[in-house]
């Protein structure tokens, strides 16, 4: 169907008494090449129907590829061996649009299975009323579009919260942000997957964010990635310069690119999202808890500096606000994604016990 499908965006061009024919063509290379007896059969009853007409002779659908081709009454040539190129080329264009307005979906149910999967004490993060979807409609006449705004939230021993937003706009607008916030007792860095795609291309930032820029921090947590953003950084160059107050709060091997293409982010960036996520478990899994009193009050501090950062200058304020109005959002944005000053001032946040 996704095949089919491509060939539309092919026929539109073509003069009518000419698309038969080429129809004809693009049947004979499915049933060719793929090679499954239940689709070739019942492809080969439609084939037989269209082509009595042509004097074409039909074929079963196990037939392979060599036998076919040695047909004297099909022009093999023709439709597998010229046109194949250009099938290839309309293949490549289906799979980029193979789900143009859920590009984002598939990272997100990795990341639930995976995590689900490797945290033995995954549970539910409490989201606040009206928070869990929202919905809005944008634009007018044909042009009006459905917006939503799914959240997502657990936590688990180590990590106070595990949040996701994940906005769907159509093919104009997709959106996940995956955050995972350590407890105060951990000087774990921050795991951050920032993933849009708006109409001028894709921005697709990836790190695990720092609480300390010291040389044995960086030991500790950057340098066990290195070896990841050095495969991925090859195919996902550098996506140029970000403000420089905000460089702090990035490590070394932040991933920072600016793919032109769906196809990119379906495949090379996945990957690496995948890469960068099971890392960030591992570090997860091999991380002890802060006792001296000193390092928890640095900790603390870091994290709320980041928190207040990231609140002030969130980049989806503007989006949010100009889909469900300012009030919502500055809600969604201090009670849910940056929660924890919040908490910390109504006393709802405690550092849990480490049990032996």
């Amino acid at each position: 169907l996704v095949f089919l499908s491509s060939q539309e965006i092919f026929f539109r061009g073509i003069p009518s008494h000419r698309r038969l024919r080429e129809g004809i063509c693009y049947l004979e290379e499915i049933i060719c090449l793929w090679t499954v007896p239940c689709i070739g059969k019942i492809l080969n009853m439609l084939y037989a129907f269209i082509s009595q007409g042509l004097g074409r002779t039909a074929f079963d659908g196990s037939t392979s590829l060599g036998h076919a081709q040695q047909a004297k009454t099909h022009p093999w040539n023709r439709s597998v061996g010229q046109r194949r190129p250009r099938t290839a080329r309309f293949l490549a264009v289906a799979a980029q649009q193979a789900d143009p307005v859920n590009l984002y979906g598939p990272f997100w149910d990795y990341a639930k299975t995976m995590m689900e999967n490797r945290f033995e004490d995954l549970a539910n993060y409490p989201i606040p009323d009206g928070f869990c979807r929202k919905e809005a409609m944008t634009g007018r006449g044909a042009r009006q579009q459905l917006v939503t705004t799914q959240s997502y939230a657990y936590r688990t021993s180590k990590i106070r919260q595990i949040r996701a937003a994940h906005v769907q706009g159509g093919k104009a607008l997709q959106v996940l942000n995956f955050v995972m916030f350590p407890h105060l007792n951990y000087s774990l860095p921050f795991f951050g997957a920032d993933l849009v795609s708006l109409p001028g291309g894709h921005l697709i930032a990836l790190d695990m964010q720092p609480l300390f820029h010291t040389k044995e921090y960086q030991e500790q947590y950057s340098d066990p990635v290195r070896e990841i953003f050095e495969k991925h950084r090859v195919g996902l160059p550098w996506g140029g310069d970000f403000p420089e107050e905000a460089k702090p709060f990035f490590s070394p091997c932040f991933l920072w690119t600016r793919p032109s293409d769906d196809l990119t982010v379906q495949t090379r960036v996945f990957e690496a999202f995948k890469d960068y996520l099971s890392k960030y478990i591992e570090l997860v899994d091999a991380a002890v808890p802060e006792t001296d009193p000193d390092e928890l009050d640095k900790i603390r501090q870091s994290q709320l500096a980041y928190l207040s950062y990231r609140a002030e200058k969130d980049p989806a304020r503007g989006m949010f606000t100009r889909f469900y109005g300012p009030e919502w959002t500055e809600e969604y944005i201090h009670g849910f994604l940056f929660d924890l000053e919040r908490k910390m001032e109504e006393g709802s946040y405690a550092i849990p016990p480490v049990l032996a």
